[in-house]
């Protein structure tokens, strides 16, 4: 793996996904963060570098029994085709439980665990901007990055419709970054989902269950982030030249 401290965080993980892990070992954001160069990061967050740099060379080394999906070989349409289907449809599978729970756990534990009252709180605000969020993706972004896609395989189409990727774009990662903010007030309400020693199922499923969604939500923002909207900004601006 290419480790240089002057390529971004999104970058990296871009190239190689398992570097996600390493990050989140240090506490680096991947996906809302991943703009910051490693050196801006470090500097940031008082990282030892060489110690980072240490942890990527062990990497180097190891070998996974699963190959890692390579999805900046991916047409930008296939890519948004996974996205939709696996990661949107799982934030929408997923949210209605998760209110449940968490309005469940607020309502008989409020005494217990004050901090649940919190958690649902900071998970209501993201499930409503999320699932927002996704229609304007389905709806509008996403169909117009296919057609840029077919424009670019198509020299005879007309490239003067093709203009101002950039602000959606912007859009959404404002919104990402929204997302990302309420996932953290979740997990340090959470004491880094670490349920209390008396805590009875419910509570220890739904801190299990924030998990997952904040793990499924950090691959979710990386892929739209680091991937699939630096293409897109690539592909408007090819056809604008």
């Amino acid at each position: 793996m290419n480790f240089d401290k002057a390529k971004t965080v999104g970058e990296i993980v871009a190239d190689n996904y398992r570097a996600a892990e390493v990050f989140k070992s240090f506490g680096i954001d991947f996906c809302c963060g991943g703009g910051k160069t490693v050196a801006e990061v470090c500097q940031a967050k008082g990282v030892d570098y060489t110690a980072l740099e240490r942890q990527f060379l062990e990497l180097d080394k190891q070998r996974s029994d699963a190959p890692a999906h390579n999805f900046k070989s991916w047409q930008p349409s296939f890519l948004i085709d996974y996205i939709v289907n696996v990661h949107h449809t799982y934030v929408t599978e997923k949210v209605p439980l998760l209110k449940q729970y968490a309005a469940k756990v607020a309502k008989v534990h409020k005494d217990s665990i004050p901090a649940s009252k919190e958690v649902k709180t900071y998970l209501d605000a993201l499930s409503e901007e999320l699932l927002d969020h996704l229609q304007k993706e389905e709806r509008v972004l996403f169909p117009y990055i296919k057609r840029l896609e077919a424009a670019i395989q198509q020299p005879t189409a007309d490239r003067s419709a093709f203009k101002g990727v950039s602000g959606p774009i912007g859009q959404m990662e404002l919104e990402h970054e929204f997302a990302g903010e309420m996932m953290s007030k979740i997990r340090a309400a959470t004491d880094d989902f670490t349920p209390p020693d008396f805590a009875c199922n419910t509570v220890r499923v739904l801190y299990k269950m924030l998990e997952e969604f904040e793990r499924d939500l950090h691959q979710h923002v990386h892929l739209e982030n680091n991937v699939l909207f630096p293409r897109a900004l690539k592909m408007e601006a090819q056809l604008t030249a």
